[in-house]
């Protein structure tokens, strides 16, 4: 699946730089690093054969068991990362192998591979719920549903096929990177075309373009309709030249001789990715995906509404019972059922198709997994449901599904189509009442680092924070529990309720979170209900330098980015949670250019992020802002030799706690 628009699959949200789609790479590394997989799988083999030392033999299988991943080449990828591990690349090898198992279905081999993490890591916390996972889907597995038939759809190619939507009688339009899309140029992502639409007649299965007017050079895709098909919204990537480029939601109408110039929906934010999205019949509800800022972790489904003036509302998150801290896509509204994608409800290994509908309280009932056939451990996706088709008198309902499943399929992803039969089962007399129960775990929890005492190493995982203090605030009644050695407090939550919790650690910064019950509804299908919030804390290394992420600046420039932005917010509400510390700003640069022009440029910059959070009701007088200028590099490599990504080291905005 092509990540530009359907970034949700393997990884957190990817932006391609215009750029590099297809610029001529010379070496592995550099292919990788520029999402040219197709192009890095080539060179990193060449380049692992001719390597002398197991270290670097194992950071190139590394990124050829990464690309591997990426490119849906599932066994390959496994191989690579046990060749990784094999040759000392550690940790980060053994992790995504681990994941690759158990998306390979080899449920056994990764529930002892995530055991053997958890204490090679010191947290048998960290991998526990991966764990129990590998076991429910292996029973899944087993279980032989004879409700359901799949079959392939007879005009999947061996390209990309996916995401299919019914358009007029008999007909889909769906996605495909397959040869006849627009353009010359390859996509050095997959080695392919870029993606178009497509619409096929399902009684001839002819294929041929959707609209050679939407159709472009660039990435299209995803598209959906209103009920009588006179409004569409679909996905287009694109960017200024040399500008990464982004998805957004495009809106046209069917003006009778064809579609209306495409135009983007209002709403939507510079420099974030949008996808997916699914149409109500009357056209007035909108959902959709993106990796917001304000989401709840990964890629979460949205919903906006249209008003009579035709104005779309300011976008919000879906419901918790649906959004989760992983990975939620590929909505389909179909009714009060909602039929939706998902990495972190409990699944079968990589992205599952779940339902849920709209309780008579206004919530969403809990998710419920499709389980085997229509599910397996590789990506299913873009359910829908046919209604308009013949069916024997014995089907209750046929549609179609996306997945990547290699045993059934000819390549990539595929589209397939199933039946559900009638299924007569023994009548179960309900009990007389239902007795409904919700429970939240909340867990105290600390970080790991590769490097102990070192926060600026890689983070291996977290474990419970023992003699953490935990204050739980329930509407305006309070109480406070003092963490054990499990990390956990259990509690029983009330119907329609806040909670605000609120924990802390002498030489820990403190930290809270909240939790809500308001829109959820009571499912008899599920009367009792459990939910896991964790609250991290981070441990205080005084005058210690630590690294802020994703700060970068324009060259020979201090204005922030946008992408600046949602880091400081994080480090605001951290200094309005703990009032009494004070932090210096630094401000690095790399070696390159004057050090005294290097000086006032880096102090200029560290002023900019000070005075943001001073924005932010941050009390100045706890904030110093100190440019570094080209002194104390992170890197202290040859300046004229130094490597992008050295100087990109050398940039660097960092904090650090002095009182």
């Amino acid at each position: 699946m092509k990540k530009t628009f359907a970034f949700l699959l393997l990884a957190p949200l990817i932006l391609l730089s215009a750029c590099t789609f297809t610029q001529k790479i010379r070496d592995g590394k550099t292919a990788f690093e520029r999402k040219q997989y197709a192009v890095a799988e080539k060179l990193l083999k060449k380049e692992y054969d001719k390597a002398e030392s197991r270290v670097e033999k194992g950071k190139i299988a590394f990124m050829l068991a990464e690309s591997y991943k990426y490119l849906n080449k599932s066994e390959a990828s496994i191989n690579w990362y046990e060749t990784a591990y094999n040759n000392q690349f550690g940790y980060e090898a053994q992790k995504a192998l681990a994941y690759a198992l158990k998306k390979a279905e080899r449920y056994g081999e990764a529930g002892i591979a995530f055991k053997e993490l958890g204490l090679e890591i010191g947290s048998p916390y960290e991998y526990r719920r991966e764990i129990s996972a590998c076991k429910v889907a292996e029973g899944w597995k087993k279980i032989k549903n004879p409700e359901y038939k799949i079959s392939l759809a007879d005009f999947n190619t061996g390209s990309a096929d996916y995401a299919p939507t019914f358009y007029g009688d008999n007909s889909l339009v769906f996605t495909s990177d397959r040869r006849t899309s627009t353009g010359e140029d390859t996509y050095n992502w997959t080695g392919k075309e870029f993606s178009d639409l497509f619409k096929v007649d399902l009684t001839t299965n002819d294929v041929r373009s959707f609209d050679q007017f939407l159709n472009t050079e660039n990435n299209e895709g995803t598209m959906t309709f209103n009920g009588d098909f006179t409004e569409a919204v679909f996905i287009r990537c694109y960017g200024e030249k040399f500008d990464d480029d982004y998805c957004k939601l495009m809106f046209t109408a069917n003006q009778g001789v064809g579609w209306s110039e495409p135009e983007p929906l209002p709403f939507q934010e510079p420099n974030v990715n949008y996808g997916q999205p699914s149409l109500s019949e009357d056209g007035k509800t909108l959902l959709f995906v993106a990796e917001h800022p304000d989401g709840w972790g990964g890629t979460d489904i949205w919903i906006t509404e249209k008003n009579n003036l035709g104005e779309w509302s300011e976008p919000r998150l879906m419901s918790r019972s649906i959004n989760t801290i992983g990975n939620e896509g590929f909505p389909h509204m179909d009714g009060d059922t909602l039929y939706f994608s998902s990495d972190f409800h409990q699944g079968m290994g990589g992205l599952d198709i779940f339902k849920t509908y709209q309780l008579n309280t206004g919530g969403w009932s809990p998710a419920f997994n499709l389980k085997p056939p229509i599910n397996s451990g590789y990506d299913d996706f873009g359910f829908i449901v046919d209604y308009t088709s013949d069916r024997p008198e014995d089907v209750l309902q046929t549609g179609y599904f996306t997945s990547t499943r290699p045993d059934l399929g000819i390549g990539d992803d595929d589209i397939f189509r199933f039946e559900k039969r009638e299924i007569i089962e023994e009548v179960v007399e309900e009990p007389a009442e239902i007795e409904y129960k919700m429970v939240l775990d909340v867990y105290v929890l600390e970080k790991i680092y590769a490097e102990p005492g070192n926060p600026n190493s890689a983070v291996l995982g977290r474990k419970p924070l023992e003699g953490a203090s935990l204050k739980v605030n329930i509407g305006p009644r309070k109480q406070t529990i003092t963490i054990d050695e499990s990390g956990l407090y259990s509690l029983e939550l009330e119907d329609d309720t806040d909670y605000q919790f609120f924990a802390e650690m002498p030489e820990y910064l403190s930290n809270q979170s909240k939790f809500t019950t308001i829109g959820i509804g009571k499912d008899p299908n599920n009367p009792v209900r459990k939910f896991e919030l964790e609250i991290v804390l981070d441990k205080i290394y005084a005058n210690q330098e630590i690294v802020l992420e994703n700060i970068y600046y324009d060259f020979d420039k201090w204005d922030l980015r946008s992408s600046a932005k949602a880091t400081l917010d994080d480090l605001a509400a951290t200094l309005t949670i703990n009032p009494r510390i004070t932090i210096e700003l630094g401000s690095h640069t790399d070696c390159r250019g004057a050090p005294r022009y290097n000086q006032e440029l880096s102090q200029r910059r560290a002023q900019s992020a000070v005075d943001y959070l001073i924005s932010k009701g941050i009390d100045g007088s706890r904030l110093i802002a100190t440019g570094f200028g080209e002194n104390n590099l992170a890197v202290d490599c040859v300046c004229s030799q130094c490597t992008e990504d050295e100087h990109q080291t050398n940039r660097r905005t960092t904090f650090k706690i002095i009182e």
